[in-house]
């Protein structure tokens, strides 16, 4: 098959959760046999999507990549006024206030659109990934009457932009949805009363557990032999980092004793408390963060916004067990599916789990192995790429079906 993915961003240095599952997907179908291109913007970063790479055709791991400029950096003051207005408050938002934000929220790039219109037919499909940002918005929108079956991994969660009638009409243009849980398929039933076509493929995963080394992470940051509890990801209020920490220095303070220490593994978008009992390493390579991962008590995931959360099951794979933000759908049925994690519901719940963790390494140790078999399951990379490859190889058969509007 010939296809063309659609993404934000996408290199080799972006850490964000689509566009690793998209780069991921890319680089695994091109090894299979596919061809894939991948049309995207020149930004690096999601604060403000300022052009960082070069316009222009180029290859990154044998894939063609195709990169547009932004036409205008996200203005974060600017943004922050409409966002604040759509997502505070009550009664509906007009639907050209609710595009105003989409261009604002951005990547806004019309030259890759442009392109794509001109060049989305000489693909046997169309995959789009993640819903919420302006590059899918823009895309279903300029395709929506084409011949070319188009796809959506849409990464969905429950967040308050979700929303906006704006995405009615998106959700309603793909021939397929490439869904990452079951809990995307209840959500797209609850949000827009239908249920999507498609399948839950999954997102792969794999890791070199031998090559990790626990010590090397220790040495790095100072460790020693003390026993950590692991974040990783952004440094963001909206990752639920904030709370972690807040949690985390309620319960030192509530056992003394303890010499747990709390590390931070991500980029620092905003600051956090500094104690000795806190460590943050800021950004750091693969290696070293599954050099981290593997050595942890726990991973913690304090999320409440997931659509499948690559570090959970990364853990699991390290035999790593978890504790996890119970009100997040998705990870909550992570943890019931695996055995492998700790559902909490406010800091009551953290400090039990976390307990529970601590007195007790051999059912830290059960859980993680828990958490091994079940991504060895039903995540390895042939497993999903297989359910991956029915799903586009019948809705390309298929033919494009669905002619909706915004």
């Amino acid at each position: 098959m010939r296809m063309l993915y659609v993404v934000q961003r996408y290199g080799d240095t972006i850490a964000g959760g689509a566009e690793q599952y998209c780069r991921e997907m890319a680089e695994r179908m091109t090894r299979r046999g596919h061809h894939v291109e991948v049309a995207t913007t020149c930004a690096r970063s999601y604060v403000d999507w300022a052009d960082a790479y070069e316009p222009g055709r180029s290859e990154i791991a044998g894939v063609p990549v195709h990169r547009f400029r932004v036409a205008a950096p996200r203005d974060n003051h600017l943004f922050s006024g409409i966002n604040s207005r759509m997502v505070q408050g009550r009664g509906p938002r007009p639907l050209f206030m609710q595009r105003e934000w989409m261009r604002e929220q951005g990547p806004w790039s019309p030259d890759l659109i442009t392109w794509i219109s001109r060049n989305a037919e000489r693909f046997d499909c169309v995959v789009c990934f993640t819903y919420l940002y302006w590059t899918t918005w823009a895309t279903l929108d300029a395709l929506r009457g084409h011949k070319v079956p188009l796809v959506i991994c849409s990464t969905i969660h429950d967040e308050p932009p979700l929303r906006h009638s704006l995405f009615d009409g998106e959700f309603r243009i793909p021939d397929a949805f490439a869904m990452a849980t079951p809990e995307e398929i209840d959500l797209i039933r609850r949000r827009f009363h239908f249920t999507p076509p498609g399948d839950v493929c999954g997102i792969g995963v794999e890791v070199a557990a031998d090559r990790a080394d626990p010590a090397r992470f220790r040495e790095a940051y100072g460790l020693g032999d003390k026993p950590y509890l692991l974040y990783v990801g952004r440094i963001d209020a909206g990752k639920g980092a904030v709370a972690l920490v807040d949690y985390f220095i309620a319960y030192k303070d509530r056992h003394p004793a303890d010499d747990l220490v709390l590390a931070v593994v991500g980029d620092d978008l905003i600051e956090i408390t500094k104690r000795d009992d806190i460590i943050g390493t800021g950004f750091v390579d693969f290696q070293m963060r599954d050099d981290a991962i593997a050595g942890a008590l726990a991973l913690a995931q304090p999320s409440f916004f997931e659509s499948f959360s690559m570090i959970l099951t990364e853990a699991f794979a390290f035999g790593r067990p978890a504790i996890v933000e119970g009100k997040c759908e998705v990870l909550r049925g992570h943890a019931h599916r695996s055995n492998a994690a700790i559902p909490y519901d406010g800091f009551a719940e953290f400090e039990c789990a976390l307990e529970m963790l601590r007195n007790d390494p051999a059912l830290a140790d059960a859980m993680g192995a828990a958490g091994k078999a079940y991504v060895e399951a039903e995540y390895s990379w042939d497993s999903v790429l297989e359910r991956y490859e029915v799903l586009l190889e019948r809705t390309v058969q298929a033919g494009r079906s669905v002619k909706s509007v915004f």
